[in-house]
């Protein structure tokens, strides 16, 4: 039986998204390779006044540095089992759903790239680099990456795709 027009826009659609996963990942691999290997350890550069720095920050804990300063040793287990139950959900419903709309197979791909990235980190090393520090004076938001971002932007188009979807 020969692929309908629908069935090859499917097709290749989620080829594109495959492309988005894979671009978060290979990024954020480099941007944190690149800065372990160029910011030392806790130095701050500043790029933009009073609004960006880079630095090198290790983090053993989960977003936004919760649990980083539990000194339990079954703490990078757990966050490990965590990530991989997740991810084996979202991959799960992504390939047991015949249709993604293009807010939610952006949204998914986007969270899945940067899901693995941190992931893979905690397998190697057991942390995660964080390099991004946005501020406005002294009130700064929590150090992350680049696949913190594609995470927190994956999740903004899901919930477009939940708040305007019919």
């Amino acid at each position: 039986m020969p692929e309908t027009l629908a069935e090859r826009v499917q097709r290749i659609s989620r080829w594109v998204y495959v492309l988005i996963g894979l671009l978060v990942f290979a990024g954020d691999q480099a941007t944190k390779a690149l800065v372990v290997e160029s910011i030392p350890e806790h130095a701050v550069i500043p790029v933009i006044p009073n609004f960006l720095n880079l630095t090198n920050v290790s983090n053993a804990g989960a977003a936004f540095g919760l649990f980083s300063d539990s000194p339990s040793p079954w703490k990078t287990a757990v966050l490990i089992l965590l990530s991989v139950a997740l991810l084996v959900a979202v991959v799960s419903f992504v390939w047991k759903v015949r249709r993604l709309q293009w807010e939610a197979g952006v949204g998914l791909a986007l969270i899945l790239g940067g899901a693995f990235s941190n992931l893979l980190d905690r397998l190697r090393v057991g942390r995660v680099v964080d390099f991004l520090d946005v501020y406005v004076r002294s009130y700064h938001w929590y150090t992350f990456n680049l696949a913190d971002s594609a995470i927190v932007v994956g999740a903004c188009f899901l919930i477009l795709q939940v708040v305007f979807s019919d």
